[in-house]
């Protein structure tokens, strides 16, 4: 079965350690993640190699959901993510992979995402989509330096 790949870059003016972070907590996830026009709730998430993530997007629109889970496959601190997504819907078959790789640069952070394997059932142009508006509300979320 043909499957797509996504690749994105973004330089982001923030640290790797925060972005890094920003990956793996869920109240952090639940904030940036959901492109719009999405909710999302996280279920589960034990960011430890071999743990375990589930959350569900919701549709705003018309309330409908999608969940889905995975297994963090490496972590790296503050340089690599690599983790596995499959939704819970048999009409999107497969195991997507994803990793995120970071490199601390003189203004921030360079960030790097590719997620291969795809399913077929799902338009690559509309992950894309989705993405670009997932890294925009993690720029929101993680460029702002705020005191205590």
């Amino acid at each position: 079965m043909p499957t797509g790949t996504v690749r994105l870059h973004r330089v982001l003016r923030a640290k790797p350690e925060k972005i890094y972070r920003a990956f793996l907590d869920a109240e952090a996830l639940a904030r940036w993640l959901p492109p719009n026009g999405f909710t999302c709730k996280v279920d589960h998430l034990d960011a430890t190699v071999g743990g375990t993530f589930r959350m569900t997007f919701r549709n705003f629109s018309t309330g409908n959901a999608q969940s889905f889970g995975g297994k963090y496959l490496e972590l790296v601190p503050h340089e690599r993510i690599r983790y596995t997504d499959q939704f819970d819907d048999a009409n999107l078959p497969g195991v997507m992979t994803t990793t995120v790789t970071l490199r601390a640069v003189v203004c921030g952070c360079e960030l790097n995402v590719v997620q291969d394997d795809i399913p077929e059932a799902v338009p690559v142009e509309f992950c894309y989509l989705g993405w670009q508006e997932s890294l925009e509300h993690l720029a929101r979320l993680v460029e702002p330096e705020i005191p205590d």
